[in-house]
């Protein structure tokens, strides 16, 4: 018998043993891309989109550039359109660093927008702080305020703004499904073919008719679900000052972060 195992051993020899997938040393992590621009080092994103129709390039607050790689796309043709794009790239850079900032961390004394105006964030004689007209409550005055502001101020955004679009909808003739208010960071708005529409809950801190450009835009999604020229004069119908708010967000951008 033990003849005969040592046979069947040499047929069929042992397997060593597996290493345990928590013993295997962790996948290097990918090299972060970047790209020169002037004497800026510049970190690249590159995000593929399957709902994208062309290639975007957008530079973060935190100075990434974002480059959505549309449906078909590959990454070499993303790097020669941001290639191509560096001039752009640059201009935008350069505006960023002129543009006020808002601090990292809110405390009392901090200015932040609400509803478009500048408004000092004071202790309110009854605990809390006040943020112009309102009284937010806050538990511990004395730490970074910024967590606990911009809860208050999503909550109350949840109440306000989707009551502002079915007035507007109501306004135009339009009917919608549903509105929710989210955290988006790139994006103030969007409207999907189920006729919901999403909305910034940042859009409290701007200026009604810009509030209003906003809300409006994805109105006249409901009429066509695209960026082509028939939705732009829809927006102009609906909007004819649109421009105007278009400019108050780009100038003011950086205070809404």
């Amino acid at each position: 018998m033990p003849m005969m195992l040592d046979f069947l051993g040499k047929l069929f020899p042992a397997k060593p043993p597996r290493t345990p997938v928590h013993a295997m040393p962790p996948a290097p992590a990918p090299v972060p891309e970047t790209i020169q621009v002037g004497d800026r080092t510049v970190p690249l994103l590159m995000v593929r989109n399957l709902r994208a129709r062309r290639y975007v390039l957008r530079l973060r607050p935190d100075g990434t550039a974002r480059v959505t790689i549309p449906r078909g796309g590959n990454r070499t043709e993303a790097h020669s359109f941001v290639q191509r794009s560096r001039p752009w790239l640059e201009h935008q850079l350069q505006r960023q660093q002129t543009q006020p900032r808002l601090p990292a961390a809110w405390h009392l004394g901090t200015e932040i927008l609400f509803r478009g105006e500048p408004a000092r964030i004071a202790p309110a004689p009854a605990g809390g702080v006040t943020l112009g007209p309102v009284t937010l409550p806050v538990a511990d005055p004395a730490n970074n305020l910024r967590p606990a502001i911009e809860r208050s101020l999503r909550a109350l955004a949840a109440v306000e703004l989707p009551l502002r679009v079915q007035e507007l909808a109501s306004q135009h003739q339009l009917s919608i499904n549903r509105v929710t208010v989210r955290n988006q960071r790139g994006r103030w708005g969007s409207c999907s073919r189920h006729r919901n529409i999403s909305l910034n809950w940042r859009l409290i801190q701007t200026p009604p008719f810009v509030c209003d450009y906003i809300i409006l835009h994805e109105l006249a999604h409901l009429r066509e679900m695209n960026h082509s020229r028939r939705f732009w004069r829809e927006v102009e119908r609906l909007c004819p000052d649109y421009f105007v708010a278009e400019k108050w967000l780009k100038t003011n951008r950086q205070l809404l972060r």
